[in-house]
């Protein structure tokens, strides 16, 4: 039985395990960040959730990095935090 590095390694070995990997840990911190604001504003999901137009479990999947959110889920959830949504891109950090 392989131990969990043995597991891990082998499955980021796999064809798109990066970009997977890289996708969840964009939504996880996109969530990390929209509950920080929300809790900032003493709001409940429900809260977040009716002034974005969305439902308390959508916010909560959002908020726990299980989706990856489209465009327009961020503008609302922007919207109703009063923020203005910016996406930009940059260089790569150096590793």
């Amino acid at each position: 039985m392989a131990d969990w590095k043995e597991l891990r390694d082998r499955r980021m070995a796999e064809p798109g395990a990066d970009e997977a990997y890289e996708a969840t840990r964009i939504a996880f911190e996109l969530g990390r960040s929209v509950r920080e604001l929300r809790e900032e504003r003493g709001w409940s999901q429900t809260q977040l959730a009716e002034a974005a137009g969305m439902t308390q479990p959508a916010v909560a999947r959002f908020e726990a990095g299980g989706t990856v959110p489209t465009i327009p889920v961020l503008e609302r959830l922007a919207h109703a935090l009063d923020l203005e949504l910016v996406v930009r891109l940059a260089p790569r950090s150096a590793a």
